[in-house]
Order: structure tokens, then C-alpha cells, then sequence
């Protein structure tokens, strides 16, 4: 029985020896096999996630994304009188982001900036402020087929950012408007609208923008301007000119 039972140990100790062996032999290969199926996890998390897609249409972006009002991260690219045409940089995972990196689509999303309605001179003052491949985040708040409408946040140095649709209220170059995308009864609409409503009256109390009071030749000036008698009696009067120097 003994004998038996020191047989069955040796065999035991020489299988584990080998295995030893084994795994001393193949240790980068198993190394490389469990690192492989770790980043596979991660990057199918990702990928269920959405967290590392970019999104180049709006209605590529999650329902919940808009639901949740996310912030996504982007780069600017140009600004014209429709808005905002940025391009949307997805988190960014080290080797993961790399590898998707190659099968990222191109092309921009088009951001309205939700609740504000811009005056003259808003278009001109967003390209004088904002420089070329401007870093910027835009939070979600509705969407349609060709636009995404956000709040616009642009990093100014240390812990400040400044939104621009608030901003441009300051300035007196826009007008609060409705929130297009969120429900009128929600909180957070009204909490937004209050925002924007606030910095509105900041830039009427100092009569900045479109709420500089005009001086009273201003306001001559521009009576006469539209007044249709007085245009039509200057006519007559560069028609019978023009009629005497013939």
C-alpha cells in the first residue's frame, strides 16, 4: 500500500514538474493570450458603450445620450450663420483608441446653440473669439435630422469655462429664445432658460449690443430713413438733378 501511495505521489510531482516546464516555455505566449482577451473585453465594452465611437450625424448619437444630456468633446472647424460645425473627438482609450482609430469615419456635426437667437455681429464676434481646431464641449439637449442643439462650453485657462450661449447674451449679441430638443415643462428647461434669461438682462442693464440706446441724431437719422414721404421727396429730388444736368 505504501509503495502504491509513493508511486501515485511521484507521478503527481512529476506531472506538476512538466507543467512547470510547460508554462516557463510558453510564458510570453500566455502572457500575450491573457493581455489579448483583456483588451478584447475592454474593447467590446467600449463598443457597447459607444464611448469610443465617433459620431459624424446626428442620429448616429444614442437616444439616451440625448435623454441623459451628455457632453461630448470636440474640435471646432467652422462657424457659418447655421451654426457650429465641429468634429466630435471620442474618449480616448490608450491602444484601443489607436486600433479604431483606422475605421473612424470622417465629417462633422452641425450645433445649433440651443436657446439663443443671434443678433448682428454674433456670427463675427463667435470667429474673432474662437480660435482655429478650438477644443470645446457641447451638451446635448435635442437633435434633429441635420443638428444637434447644445449648450457650447470652451475651456478659457485654469478651472474656467465660458458657454457661449450665455456669453453672447452678456455681449448683447443675441436674444434669449426657446430651448429647442427639451420639454417645456421639464426642470432643467427652466433652469437653462433662467441661466440664459439672466445673462440677457445683464447686457440690457448695461446697454451693451443690440441694447445700446441710440443717440438722438441715431434716432432722427433712422425716422428719416424709413420715413416713405421723405424717401420719395429724395428721389424727386435726384431725378430732377440729374434731369437739369442733361
Amino acid at each position: 500500500m505504501s509503495e502504491r501511495g509513493g508511486g501515485g505521489s511521484e507521478r503527481a510531482a512529476l506531472a506538476l514538474a512538466r507543467l512547470s516546464e510547460w508554462v516557463d516555455a510558453h510564458l510570453g505566449l500566455l502572457r500575450g493570450l491573457i493581455t489579448g482577451a483583456a483588451v478584447a473585453g475592454v474593447l467590446l465594452l467600449a463598443r457597447s458603450l459607444r464611448v469610443t465611437t465617433k459620431f459624424t450625424n446626428p442620429l448616429e448619437i444614442p437616444v439616451e445620450f440625448v435623454e441623459k444630456n451628455v457632453k461630448l468633446r470636440g474640435k471646432l472647424h467652422h462657424i457659418t450663420e447655421k451654426g457650429l460645425e465641429v468634429e466630435h473627438i471620442p474618449i480616448s482609450i490608450p491602444f484601443i483608441s489607436a486600433i479604431l482609430r483606422k475605421w473612424q469615419p470622417e465629417g462633422l456635426l452641425l450645433i445649433r446653440l440651443a436657446g439663443v437667437e443671434l443678433a448682428a455681429g454674433g456670427t463675427a464676434w463667435l470667429q474673432r473669439e474662437l480660435l482655429p481646431k478650438q477644443p470645446l464641449w457641447f451638451q446635448l439637449l435635442g437633435r434633429d435630422s441635420s443638428a444637434l442643439d447644445c449648450l457650447v462650453l470652451v475651456h478659457k485657462g485654469g478651472f474656467f469655462s465660458m458657454c457661449l450661449n450665455e456669453e453672447l447674451l452678456r455681449q448683447g449679441l443675441a436674444r434669449a429664445a426657446r430651448i429647442e430638443g427639451l420639454p417645456h415643462h421639464s426642470r432643467l428647461y427652466w433652469k437653462l432658460h433662467k441661466r440664459l434669461l439672466r445673462a440677457e438682462l445683464k447686457a440690457v442693464k448695461k446697454n451693451k449690443g443690440i441694447w445700446k440706446e441710440q443717440s438722438y441724431s441715431e434716432r432722427i437719422q433712422e425716422r428719416i430713413s424709413s420715413n416713405k414721404f421723405l424717401q420719395r421727396l429724395k428721389q424727386f429730388v435726384s431725378r430732377f438733378r440729374s434731369s437739369t444736368e442733361r
